[in-house]
């Protein structure tokens, strides 16, 4: 960039230096002209044609050190173009962790993407959790994030922490592994005591639903399965068909023909629908219940013939 600087004063120079000439040929032709006046034999033809000739030659040379002086100028303003490319700025604030260059180290546009620094934006106001679900789950984190519930976290580093997100993404690019489809989700935290670190490993707990003052049974009263001698004699059709045969083989399972997608759809439908059982004198009574959301110790009852304070059976206490 010196070097077209000093170009351009050259150049400058040079056309004062051809004005100069001009503005004297201009003057020693005026002279001419004002002596001819007086005496046309003072000054003959050839030397008028000089002067004049020399005043045209010098009014282009000046035209051609202008020129020059634009030429050198635009060459300037391309070095220092090219200059102010050497110092590359983030197009964002932030937190550099990562450098993948050194100073001094050249960089050319023909390098296939290259990658000089990542930096994490904002890293005090929002961090990001990249978690990945499997396929079979992401109708529910959909639900969740229309929604609006919580996700919550925890990290090694603060085991005693846990930390709120929201559901900020459900990515499209799906990944398979040994068979096995998951999506990448992603999840917004702030980040406010820079507790979270970029690279961390998250374990990550989705809240799909909430229900406040309802009625609710424990997990085990579902899974009790009684036997029919226990249960009342007008309920052990219930418990038929409920398991396979003792004497059913592999083959047999195997040939039977598999459920369409109707019927898939249809015994999805129909999960909710359980029974559960209740002491009823000697006996244990079937009630039928429609479920709704259920944590790791209960289930919520959408309906059925259960009150508030109802006991259910959960298993046979043996005799001692």
């Amino acid at each position: 960039m010196q070097r077209d600087e000093a170009a351009l004063v050259t150049h400058r120079a040079d056309v004062e230096r051809v004005k100069a000439l001009l503005q004297q040929a201009i003057n020693e032709q005026r002279r001419a002209e004002s002596v001819r006046a007086q005496n046309q034999d003072f000054v003959s033809e050839t030397e008028m044609d000089q002067y004049r000739f020399n005043r045209l030659s010098l009014d282009a040379q000046l035209k051609v050190a202008e020129a020059t002086v634009k030429q050198a100028i635009a060459s300037l303003a391309n070095s220092k173009a090219n200059m102010d490319y050497t110092e590359i700025r983030s197009p964002v604030d932030g937190i550099v962790i990562d450098r993948k260059i050194d100073p001094g180290q050249t960089l050319a546009a023909q390098f296939q993407t290259p990658e000089l620094f990542i930096i994490a934006p904002d890293i005090k106001k929002e961090m990001y959790v990249m978690g990945s679900v499997d396929e079979a789950d992401i109708g529910l984190i959909r639900q969740a994030q229309e929604g609006h519930q919580p996700v919550h976290f925890t990290v090694d580093a603060y085991p005693d922490d846990l930390f709120e997100g929201k559901i900020a993404q459900i990515r499209m690019n799906s990944t398979t592994t040994q068979n096995v489809v998951t999506y990448p989700v992603v999840v917004s935290a702030a980040n406010p005591e820079m507790k979270l670190l970029p690279g961390m490993t998250a374990s990550i707990s989705f809240q799909i639903s909430q229900r406040a003052n309802v009625v609710r049974i424990p997990n085990a009263a579902l899974r009790f399965f009684p036997k029919p001698e226990q249960v009342r004699p007008e309920d052990r059709p219930l418990l038929d068909g409920q398991g396979p045969p003792a004497d059913a083989t592999k083959d047999e399972a195997a040939s039977e023909p598999a459920p369409s997608a109707r019927d898939k759809v249809a015994a999805n439908r129909r999960r909710n629908h359980r029974h559960v059982w209740v002491v009823d004198g000697e006996f244990l009574r079937a009630v039928a219940v429609v479920t709704g959301i259920s944590d790791s110790s209960f289930t919520e009852v959408v309906s059925g013939d259960l009150a508030p304070g109802d006991q259910v059976v959960k298993g046979i206490k043996p005799r001692p």
